[in-house]
């Protein structure tokens, strides 16, 4: 298959099997640049996510003056310390990624000077102003009114101290304001309705920054002095997830993949698949930089509808759209609530999944916050699009394994963002 082609056609599978490692984690490998380039002593990260959203976030510093070397995907980053930063010359070009946008923005609230972000069309529909409202009021100035990319913003030489309730447990709010309070003299908090990914709490602390949690609460105190370690980046859980869901779909032998991280904050996913009644297994369980790894095996399953809602929503939110291709095929009625975070992703993935998912057969009604899936239910291959949005397109992928005919994918370049090497595996499960 084409690893960068606009439309992609994907022929149904009789069985799947395979033993994988799918690339490093995405959310880790953008704070890894980010602690790398913060840190007083250099910095060296394995397993790096060479996908387009991650290097977004390696140029953005690069542009600053961060000196980072890559040998495919290794990085040795050259950190000058919380003060090392310079304007850069040109807008910052944050592409697709949202992380690389907000968590940048925390960053520049502590510089003493002015940036515009800019992103592609995608990205600069997303909304900011949930982390403009809180790095406002620790000093930054944002001089237009934009609460959208292309923005700018202009840091200062006294970044307040905050004490920040948010109204939505989001890790990219949290995670700005956590390294914007990296620049204040004091303590800085933000508590949330539920806990959502912790891998900044975690990477700052493995840095020797002191950060502490109270229950929801997490409080980073600064200025402090960042010394990051050697990150050994895990496998992304959130880019196994569709190799795991074509398994339990699909595999009688099984389908293992390896060195996946399975920090508690990010598998819900795997909770929902045993609720489900996947037939799942894990072991070698290890540590690597503060974070759990771990094998995972999965094989066929007969899948019962189950419900997805509450405090399981931030935990699944990237893997909720290869939930809905699961629940297709699960008995009963599976119902996604709470989960009006995903209007506001590269996609409306609500309405984009009831749309052509819809095509497929699927039997989908759309609510405010989220789905009704009626299942088990026959798909058929349909023409269908991924609105440019990466998580989607890959979860139409495996929805056309279990699909009678063919179905073609329109935009799937966006896969590049987060998984350059998805056909490639896709073909190895099925035995190409």
């Amino acid at each position: 298959m084409a690893a960068k082609a606009a439309v992609q056609s994907v022929e149904p599978a009789a069985d799947l099997r395979g033993d994988l490692e799918v690339p490093g984690d995405k959310s880790i490998s953008h704070r890894a640049v980010i602690l790398g380039a913060l840190s007083v002593t250099p910095t060296r990260v394995e397993n790096f996510l060479n996908g387009e959203d991650c290097l977004s976030t390696v140029n953005a510093f690069r542009q600053m003056g961060i000196r980072i070397e890559q040998d495919k995907n290794n990085l040795e980053i050259h950190g000058k310390g919380l003060e090392g930063l310079r304007a850069p010359a040109q807008p910052i070009n944050c592409g697709n990624s949202g992380t690389t946008a907000r968590l940048l923005m925390g960053v520049l609230t502590g510089q003493p000077f002015e940036v515009e972000l800019r992103g592609d069309a995608s990205l600069s529909k997303r909304p900011m102003s949930r982390v403009i409202e809180p790095l406002t009021r620790m000093g930054a100035t944002f001089p237009t009114d934009a609460t959208t990319l292309p923005l700018k913003i202009r840091g200062c030489h006294s970044v307040r101290t905050l004490a920040w309730k948010s109204p939505v447990a989001s890790a990219q709010v949290k995670s700005a304001i956590l390294l914007a309070g990296l620049y204040a003299s004091g303590e800085t908090s933000v508590e949330e309705p539920s806990l959502s990914r912790d891998h900044t709490e975690r990477m700052l602390r493995a840095s020797g920054v002191d950060i502490t949690r109270k229950d929801l609460r997490v409080i980073v105190r600064g200025t402090a002095t960042v010394n990051a370690r050697d990150f050994k980046v895990p496998g992304d859980l959130s880019s196994a997830a569709f190799f795991l869901a074509a398994g339990v779909l699909l595999s009688g032998a099984g389908i293992k993949l390896r060195r996946v991280g399975v920090n508690a904050t990010r598998t819900g996913f795997l909770d929902v698949l045993k609720a489900m009644g996947a037939d799942l297994k894990q072991d070698a369980v290890t540590e690597s930089g503060g974070e759990p790894v771990a094998d995972i095996y999965v094989k066929k399953s007969a899948l019962k509808a189950t419900q997805i809602s509450g405090e399981l929503i931030p935990r699944t939110i990237d893997e909720i759209p290869i939930l809905a291709v699961l629940a297709t095929q699960a008995q009963g009625k599976t119902g996604i609530r709470d989960a009006a975070e995903l209007r506001v992703k590269e996609s409306d993935r609500l309405a984009a999944l009831r749309a052509e998912l819809t095509k497929m057969g699927a039997r989908i009604t759309e609510q405010k916050d989220g789905l009704e899936i009626e299942g088990p239910t026959p798909l058929r291959g349909a023409v269908v699009t991924s609105y440019g949005d990466h998580r989607l397109a890959m979860s139409l992928a495996v929805a056309a394994l279990v699909a009678q005919g063919r179905t073609t994918i329109e935009d799937v370049a966006c896969i590049e963002t987060s998984f350059p090497n998805f056909w490639m595996l896709m073909d190895q499960v099925r035995g190409r």
